[in-house]
C-alpha cells in the first residue's frame, strides 16, 4: 500500500508545518469487466488510485469511461473483477454482500443525484435511517443527536419535520447530504449532486461541499460539469477505463 503523504501547509502567514496525510482509500490495479453470452466490457483497467483524508476529488470524462463504475466500486456497491482495495488498511475487494453492506454503513456516505429520499416519512426520519441499520443498535437519544447535528451542518434543522416532497430540489439535495453525513463517514461519495438542480441550487450544493471538506469531510465526486470538476482540489479525468490525466489545486 502507499506510504502516507507530507505535504507541507502554510500557517500563521510565514510559518509552516509538515502535515502527514493517511492514505484511508487505495486502490492497486483495480479493473472490472461485465461478461454477456457474447461480449466481454472492460468497464475499467488497471486503476491505481489513493485518496488521503481531507481530499476533494472530482472524477469526470465522457458517457461510458467507466465514472459509475468506479463509483459503485469505491461504494462496495460492487466487487473488482481483479485487483486489490483497501479502506484504512482493510482488503475489502473479496467480500460478501452482506459483509460488504456492513463496511458501507460504517464507511461510506452516498449522495444521489436523484436525492433517493422517501416520500412518505419526514425529513428527520430519512436522514436518520442509516444509523437504524447499524449494529449493535444505536439508542434513540444517540440517533435523534446525530440527526441534529447533521442537518445543523447543511442548515435544515428547521425543516425535519417537513416530508421531503414539501421542499424544493436544492432543499432535498441538502437532506440528501445530511443523510450522507450523519454517520460520520470515512468519506463521502457524491454522484452528479447538481445533475437534478438548476444552476442556482447546483451553485448552492456546491458551495456547501466545498464548506463541508473545508471543515475536514474527505469527498470523492462524479460530475459532467466541468466548472464543479475544477472546484475540487484533485482532478481525475477518466478515458476508456483508466486515469487519463490528474490535476491537483
Amino acid at each position: 500500500m502507499n506510504s502516507p503523504q507530507i505535504v507541507t501547509m502554510p500557517i500563521n502567514n510565514d510559518e509552516s508545518q509538515k502535515v502527514l496525510l493517511k492514505p484511508i482509500i487505495e486502490m492497486k490495479d483495480l479493473t472490472k469487466v461485465f461478461y454477456t453470452q457474447e461480449i466481454e466490457t472492460h468497464a475499467l483497467r488497471g486503476v491505481d488510485l489513493s485518496i488521503n483524508e481531507q481530499d476533494y476529488i472530482s472524477i469526470s470524462g465522457p458517457s461510458g469511461c467507466g465514472k459509475s463504475t468506479l463509483l459503485s466500486l469505491l461504494g462496495l456497491l460492487d466487487s473488482p473483477t481483479h485487483g486489490k482495495y483497501f479502506i484504512n488498511g482493510q482488503d475489502v475487494s473479496d467480500l460478501t454482500v452482506n459483509r460488504r453492506a456492513e463496511i458501507r454503513n460504517q464507511h461510506i456516505g452516498f449522495v444521489f443525484q436523484a436525492f433517493n429520499l422517501i416520500d412518505e416519512i419526514s425529513v428527520f426520519d430519512n436522514v436518520a435511517l442509516p444509523l437504524r441499520y447499524r449494529e449493535p443498535i444505536m439508542p434513540e437519544s444517540e440517533i435523534k443527536a446525530k440527526v441534529l447535528s447533521s442537518l445543523e451542518k447543511v442548515e435544515m434543522s428547521h425543516r425535519m419535520g417537513h416530508k421531503p416532497n414539501q421542499l424544493s430540489g436544492g432543499q432535498q439535495q441538502r437532506i440528501a447530504i445530511a443523510r450522507a453525513l450523519v454517520g460520520e463517514p470515512t468519506i463521502l461519495l457524491v454522484d452528479e449532486p447538481t445533475g437534478n438542480l438548476d444552476s442556482k441550487n447546483g451553485d448552492a450544493v456546491m458551495e456547501m461541499l466545498a464548506k463541508l471538506n473545508d471543515s475536514g469531510v474527505t469527498i470523492c465526486m462524479v460530475t459532467h460539469d466541468t466548472r464543479y470538476a475544477d472546484m475540487a482540489k484533485r482532478q481525475l479525468h477518466l478515458l476508456d477505463g483508466v486515469i487519463a490525466d490528474e490535476f491537483q489545486q
